[in-house]
């Protein structure tokens, strides 16, 4: 039931019990860090709120009154259950802040992740974090699940059920070996040779699939592919091998179009970019680390980590 409207506030209270402990006003004022007329008026205001007086004032002090002395040890209760609740919530609050738990599409977990968890503990060094690496449908499963604190997830929407922010952007990438006729494409190739050509593909559920499907659902649809990958470095290797031409992040590849082993083919009029999304639980804000992380991905250079 809720509590009667007679019923002082915390700070007033502690301020009774500080005039009774120290016999004066004045003292206690000055131990809470508050002025003689404040400290006087709240005394006041409470006893008007309580109907009665609480305090016989004199010039040697203040003491209290049979009902002041009763009110001071029934007040005392009630500051003392106030620290023991805060006393609890920080130990909880410790307690959630000494670990995190994330969950990252491959993507976000191989080539942005460590950068970010350095400098998150930098600012953090007693933080103990996990990291488990999915797709992106993986990832929004197990934050609803309650077994991840954060997700970052690959992918055009925003999961279902989930309170998201955009963190970074990313843009996927056809790539080949430069022995593939593709690699002398200068032009590039259209929409539709894509969507009719075998490719080399992550499963589907991962964020890549997800843009991949979206952008060429216009141009009759991606072809039944070569290989189903769900491993990005299985997925590099092959397109160096020269098994075919495979979609991946252009953070995945930067290594390999820098050293010519594999040859990034231009796609004509099709927008490949994607977000990065940190996820969460719907109805909740991120906090302690989590919250340390989010605004560190936010600032960060949008580079992978080579």
């Amino acid at each position: 039931m809720p509590l009667s409207h007679r019923v002082p506030d915390l700070a007033a209270l502690e301020l009774l019990l500080a005039v009774v402990r120290l016999g004066s006003v004045g003292r206690a004022a000055a131990e809470l860090g508050v002025t003689q007329p404040a400290a006087s008026a709240r005394i006041r205001s409470m006893e008007r709120q309580l109907g009665m007086a609480l305090l016989e004032r004199s010039p040697r002090g203040s003491r209290p009154t049979q009902a002041g002395a009763l009110v001071a040890e029934w007040a005392q209760q009630v500051v003392d259950a106030a620290h023991a609740l805060d006393a609890g919530v920080e130990a909880l609050r410790e307690r959630r802040d000494g670990r995190l738990r994330l969950a990252a599409s491959l993507t976000v977990a191989e080539y942005l992740m460590p950068g970010w968890l350095v400098a998150l503990r930098e600012t953090r060094p007693d933080t103990a974090v996990t990291l488990r690496a999915a797709n992106s449908t993986a990832v929004a499963e197990l934050v609803r699940a309650g077994e991840a604190d954060l997700g970052f997830v690959e992918g055009s929407r925003k999961p279902a059920g989930l309170s998201g922010a955009i963190v970074s952007t990313d843009r996927l990438v056809v790539v080949v070996s430069p022995r593939h006729p593709w690699a002398r494409r200068r032009s590039g190739i259209t929409p539709e040779e894509l969507a009719t050509t075998p490719l080399i593909l992550r499963e589907e559920g991962s964020g890549t699939r997800e843009v991949l499907d979206r952008a060429l659902a216009a141009h009759g649809g991606v072809a039944p592919p070569m290989l189903q990958l769900a491993s990005t470095t299985a997925l590099k290797g092959s397109a160096v091998s020269g098994a075919g031409p495979a979609v991946v992040s252009e953070l995945a590849v930067g290594d390999e179009l820098a050293r010519g082993r594999l040859v990034d083919v231009p796609v004509r009029e099709l927008d490949l970019s994607r977000p990065l999304r940190a996820v969460w639980p719907a109805g909740t804000r991120p906090a302690g680390p989590a919250r340390d992380l989010l605004s560190l991905c936010r600032s960060a250079p949008h580079a992978p980590a080579h």
